[in-house]
Order: structure tokens, then C-alpha cells, then sequence
């Protein structure tokens, strides 16, 4: 015998499908002996003696009607032993004239246990794939690789060594419960998937999940292009696939140790100063804004009170917004006077008074580089 935790519901199942087969009441009785699934409801909970004996015996127990007296909790019929890779974990149970029923229960007996291999098949693979998912929330946590994460990543078929980019896809669940949360999350998963052979997934929580993509696609170099590309075109699909609301950045690629973590760390700042300044934008890429994703992290320091202090100078004497506008507008075209201007749709000598002015309102000479530059950031921690 053996300790298998034989499910109710497959019991169930088994006792549906068998008593289409035959016209005979069919009882599941688990390791222990205790009946789990019945034609007749009444009996579920009960200990079944020739079931026990079954078990203990691993042979067919008949009983008829003058043994049915020396057992309890027993009824005339057969108790067929159930097998799951050779070892016993059941006892399936036909009521009725024993003789009769002979010629029905090796074929009942095999329809459950086949019945038994395709869930037992089904429960390892939903074993391996969460085995699969907690490697990677440990990928995306851990600076470093433990032996123990090496060995369960060899069982799994994971190569650690395979060079990886981290992806982060942020599901709008709106108001939505937990379990329809969930469900969304699942099928954004399939879909997922479906896409990529060599990617590693995992649920990270009930509005995001984390996808580790393989790094090198071409001559073992890092392409972000392409794989920004990619990224696009994955969203077309997911939008094509399903109604759900999705966001997805691509984060830094680190070749070295611990360079997962990285990786999904600007992945994840990546989507949220990506949603603060581009509310209607749903991919976004490291590389394209890489200098506010840096800069994020000074956002709540003493160090960026210091930076934006110049525009909050020039806040207090801009109450309709222009020399902000303008300041902003100027850094976006790299300082060209004529591409500002034409931006704006304003005189050159009207962009020069306004930019003499910010200059006097902020008390940073815009003709020095490294002021220049103070403003620039200032000007990036200003956009929310």
C-alpha cells in the first residue's frame, strides 16, 4: 500500500464514468479502507471491510451474501484493487451478484486506473511548473545561486547559466476579487506562454508577473532593440488573445552574477516611471528612459529636495506654467533655440527672454554646463 492522497473528486469522477459502463452501484474506498465516492451518498465516510481485505491481501475480494455476514459495512459484489505505478492506493467496489459481476470488473478496474494515471500525470505537471515558478521568485530575489537552487534547477531542466533579461507584465485588474484576479493572472499566463519556449514565469503577485527571457539572440550579444521589437509585438498578441489590460516593461540587461535581480529591479521601476510620465503608453523599455528610471530612486531623498529646489523657485513665480513649459520643451530638443522655438511657436528672441529669466528665477548661469545639467535633472524629477 501506500500513503497516495486519493482526491474525493477524482473518486467521484471514477464512480460517474465506471457506473456508465455498468448498471451496478460502484463504491471508491481510499488506502485506509474509508469509501470517498459512492453511487449511494449514504455510504460515503464508511469503513469497508473487504475493501480492507483487498488491501491487505492485494488480491479481488469476492463477497456473497453468506461472507457479507462476517464483515461490516459490506454489501454482495467484488473489491478490485486500485494501481498507480505498481503500487495499490485504492479499492474499487462493484455491488451485486459477485458471478455476475465478474465479467465487468477487470474492465471497471482499468477505466479507473487510467482514470487515476491521467491525474496523477496532471497533478506532477502542476507540481513542476509551481516547483518552476518559485525558482524564478527565487531568481529575481537572491544575488547569488545556492547549490541547493543549482541542484533544483538541474531537476527542473533550468539552466541558471542561460544569460537573462527580466520583463515585467502588469495586469489592470480594476476592483476585481481575488479569484477573478487570479483567473485573469492564469489565463495572461497560457497566453504567456504560448510565446516563448525558452522563457521562465512566475506570478509575483495578484497585478503583475515576471518573465525571464533568454538575452542572446544574435552572436551572443545583447540586442535591446530587438527585443523591444519583440516586446511589442507581444502585446499586439496579447491584445489580439484576450480583453485584458496590460502593461510591460523591459528592463537592464547584466551579464554578471546577481544580474537577474537587476535586471527585474529596473524592470519594475521601468514600469512605474513609465506610467507616470506616459499614462497612455503600455510598453515600455529601460533604454528609452534610462535616466529617470536612475534618478527614481533619489525621488524620495534629501538628495532630490536639494536637486528640484532651483524649480520650486521657479514654480513660485510661474503661476501659469510657461517657463516650465518652455524649460522642458528646450531640454527635449537639446537645447537648440531655433527647434525650441518652433516647438513652442514662439520668436527666438521671445525663447531667449523667457530662458534669461529662468535663470534669474533659479540662480543657475544656463551657459555653465554643469548648472545646466543640475536644471536638467531637476527638471526630470519634476515630471510625474
Amino acid at each position: 500500500m501506500t500513503d497516495y492522497d486519493f482526491d474525493a473528486k477524482l473518486a467521484y469522477s471514477i464512480v460517474e464514468r465506471t457506473m456508465k459502463i455498468i448498471d451496478f452501484n460502484i463504491n471508491v474506498m481510499d488506502a485506509r479502507g474509508r469509501i470517498i465516492g459512492s453511487g449511494d451518498r449514504e455510504r460515503i465516510g464508511e469503513i469497508h471491510e473487504g475493501a480492507l481485505l483487498a488491501l491487505s491481501q492485494q488480491r479481488v475480494v469476492s463477497i456473497d451474501d453468506a461472507s457479507m455476514h462476517t464483515l461490516h459495512g459490506v454489501r454482495p459484489g467484488l473489491n478490485l484493487p486500485l494501481r498507480l505505478n505498481n503500487q495499490i492506493v485504492g479499492v474499487i467496489g462493484l455491488t451485486g451478484d459477485p458471478d455476475g459481476l465478474l465479467q465487468f470488473g477487470e474492465l471497471v478496474c482499468m477505466t479507473a486506473e487510467m482514470m487515476l494515471e491521467q491525474a496523477h500525470l496532471l497533478q506532477l505537471l502542476a507540481q513542476n511548473s509551481r516547483l518552476r515558478e518559485e525558482l524564478v521568485l527565487s531568481m529575481v530575489r537572491n544575488d547569488s545561486y545556492s547549490a541547493t537552487m543549482q541542484e533544483w534547477a538541474q531537476r527542473l531542466g533550468v539552466d541558471l547559466t542561460l544569460p537573462r533579461v527580466a520583463m515585467v507584465v502588469e495586469l489592470d485588474s480594476g476592483q476585481l476579487g481575488v479569484s477573478t484576479a487570479m483567473s485573469e493572472l492564469q489565463q495572461l499566463q497560457s497566453l504567456l506562454m504560448e510565446t516563448g519556449k525558452d522563457d521562465l514565469m512566475a506570478i509575483v503577485s495578484l497585478t503583475e508577473m515576471v518573465v525571464l527571457k533568454p538575452a542572446y539572440l544574435y552572436a551572443e550579444r545583447w540586442e535591446p532593440e530587438e527585443h523591444k521589437r519583440r516586446m511589442t509585438q507581444l502585446y499586439q498578441r496579447l491584445q489580439q488573445g484576450s480583453p485584458l489590460k496590460v502593461r510591460l516593461a523591459l528592463g537592464n540587461f547584466f551579464p554578471q552574477e546577481g544580474g537577474v535581480v537587476r535586471s527585474y529591479h529596473t524592470a519594475k521601476t521601468t514600469i512605474s516611471v513609465g506610467k507616470q510620465r506616459m499614462p497612455d503608453v503600455h510598453c515600455f523599455c529601460y533604454q528609452d528612459i534610462k535616466l529617470p528610471v536612475l534618478l527614481d530612486s533619489l525621488r524620495d531623498g534629501w538628495q532630490a529636495a536639494e536637486l528640484v529646489s532651483p524649480l520650486q523657485r521657479l514654480k513660485t513665480n510661474d503661476g501659469n506654467g510657461v517657463f516650465r513649459k518652455t524649460l522642458h520643451t528646450w531640454f527635449r530638443h537639446n537645447q537648440q533655440a531655433g527647434e525650441t522655438a518652433k516647438a513652442l511657436f514662439i520668436h527666438k528672441n521671445t525663447l531667449e527672454y523667457r530662458l534669461r529669466r529662468i535663470a534669474e528665477l533659479t540662480g543657475l548661469n544656463l551657459a555653465n554646463f554643469e548648472d545646466r545639467f543640475l536644471l536638467y535633472v531637476a527638471a526630470q524629477l519634476d515630471q510625474d
